[in-house]
């Protein structure tokens, strides 16, 4: 039998910057008996010639929309806009399982062509948990533009803050924020922000609480927040009584009730001048965070927040692909996640992690509107 073929495809979406395979990963494949196809990416953290090392076939760019169909297109973020029927399997996040803006219109394109998602989003083991995730780092970067936005808008007022830089590792991130911070602190009587997370005991939190830590934050200036604090439901007033919150919950199929709104912002005494949204679903009626409908981007990192009452200018961060600001990091820790069942890849019509997650389009395909529906 035909080894099994994975194309790892280049990213097309600005500044993203992150891997779904990493050169080690492509080489325990390698090792495994799949073959591995790489295209060149100038963008990608990782350069070309440490996958040609690694023993992959490096490919042209764009070159997976002609590979043979049984070929496994392995990407992240989803595919630049088009109506084109899409003919191959492919893993990435596709954003179109929960009702997202434009939803069905990008779920077709796989049916209409006989294709496959499977939707990272969606890959589970059998205890219903996602087997690979970004959530560490994208709290941690979240974090980290959160707080520079904080000391920007201390330091600079009535100023937006500019384009985030990009950083060759993490610890050079965190010196650049904890830098930030301290000279913040001389506009505003010496004091730290104080910082609330929520959803602070999964990953993604961790990941946002390490980075606070790790930028000079004391503990004692970071209130973490996960289920048994937000079981009462929201809005909640110690939102509006933080200088930075910063949002690390999970967007389920279910709503929720918002932590924050307009009116609750609008209450007098309120101190908060920054929203993070790391789970980031602008679009999503069960967004959480109903302040805002626009993403940021790392260009242009905040939005500003039109709100009543006596308080501070309130800034959104909503990057929906912040763990690109760790890139390495971050597609080394994923990869390494995502490693064990990609080894199965070539069993996947019977393997559980991957019938699950056909299970998943499948369903989602039948609730296609009938102008999407394939024919």
């Amino acid at each position: 039998m035909a080894p099994t073929t994975l194309h790892l495809r280049s990213e097309t979406k600005n500044l993203e910057r992150r891997s779904a395979l990493s050169p080690d990963v492509a080489k325990a494949l390698l090792q495994e008996g799949y073959k591995i196809n790489v295209e060149r990416s100038s963008a990608r953290i990782y350069q070309d010639d440490e996958f040609d090392k690694a023993g992959a076939n490096l490919v042209p760019e764009g070159s997976w929309v002609e590979a043979p169909r049984d070929h496994i297109i392995v990407g992240l973020k989803e595919l630049p806009d088009s109506d084109e029927p899409l003919h191959h399997a492919h893993i990435q996040f596709g954003h179109c399982y929960k009702e997202q803006e434009g939803w069905a219109r990008y779920l077709s394109r796989f049916a209409r062509g006989g294709g496959l998602l499977y939707d990272i989003e969606f890959l589970t083991g059998e205890n219903g948990r996602r087997v690979a995730a970004f959530g560490y780092y994208a709290g941690y970067a979240g974090a980290a533009v959160a707080l520079m936005a904080w000391a920007h808008q201390i330091s600079s007022p009535n100023t937006a803050l500019g384009p985030v830089p990009i950083y060759p590792t993490a610890p050079e991130l965190e010196q650049s924020v904890k830098k930030s911070i301290a000279s913040a602190m001389g506009h505003n009587n010496g004091q730290q922000p104080r910082v609330i997370v929520l959803g602070a005991l999964g990953r993604c939190g961790s990941g946002a609480v390490d980075f606070c830590l790790a930028a000079g934050v004391p503990e004692s200036s970071i209130l973490k927040w996960d289920m048994a604090e937000t079981a009462r439901g929201g809005p909640f007033h110690e939102i509006t009584s933080a200088d930075v919150f910063i949002n690390c919950v999970y967007l389920g199929p279910n709503p929720i009730q918002p932590f924050v709104t307009f009116d609750s912002l609008a209450e007098p005494g309120r101190k908060l001048r920054v929203v993070c949204d790391v789970s980031c679903d602008p679009n999503s009626a069960h967004n959480p965070v109903p302040i805002y409908t626009k993403y940021t981007t790392f260009q242009k990192p905040t939005l500003p927040v039109e709100v009543k009452g006596d308080g501070p200018p309130l800034t959104m961060v909503s990057i929906d692909h912040l763990p690109s600001l760790v890139a390495r990091e971050a597609s080394d820790d994923f990869s390494k996640l995502l490693l064990p069942s990609l080894k199965k890849l070539d069993r996947r019509y019977e393997e559980g992690v991957w019938t699950r997650a056909q299970k998943v389009y499948e369903e989602n395909v039948k609730k296609l509107p009938a102008e999407f529906a394939p024919k």
